[in-house]
């Protein structure tokens, strides 16, 4: 089974809390919007812990290094079988300033040709309304479970 981690960041403003996500590149993902939207992640390697890979993908990602306390929000299985060990973190990024890795695939498909997109072509805060709609539906719960941990704070 394939084993990833990410980072669910949050901000606090004016009484608002909001969650960073990203939305995937290439063209399979282009025209799509509502449940498409993710948080940063990727794949462990092999003898990574989960708190390191989802630091490293955060930085692949998006282009920011960060710092800071990473809270459990546990694991969760999407719809292909990949399962997701996501963190909170509480930080606050220009969204607007992405600088993601690139892959690599064929485009067209069997033209012959390769074409490179980035992994992720936009990130954007949500408010948690917004963000249950964008994100992908396997992920869900994890915006349930950001929620509840930051309501105990209280």
């Amino acid at each position: 089974m394939m084993k990833s981690a990410g980072i669910l960041m949050y901000r606090r403003d004016k009484g608002d809390t909001q969650v960073l996500l990203v939305h995937p590149g290439g063209p399979f993902w282009q025209r799509k919007d509502i449940g498409a939207w993710t948080i940063p992640k990727g794949l462990r390697a092999s003898g990574e812990s989960a708190e390191a890979t989802a630091r490293r993908e955060f930085a692949e990602e998006l282009g920011v290094t960060v710092d800071g306390p990473l809270r459990p929000l546990g694991s969760i299985r999407q719809r292909g079988g990949k399962e997701v060990e996501a963190f909170a973190l509480e930080g606050d990024i220009d969204a607007s300033r992405l600088r993601s890795n690139t892959f690599e695939i064929e485009w067209p498909p069997r033209s012959g040709e390769r074409q490179t997109f980035p992994e992720i072509d936009r990130a954007c805060w949500f408010t948690f309304a917004a963000a249950r709609n964008k994100i992908l539906s396997g992920q869900q719960p994890l915006l349930g479970r950001l929620a509840a941990l930051l309501e105990n704070e209280v």
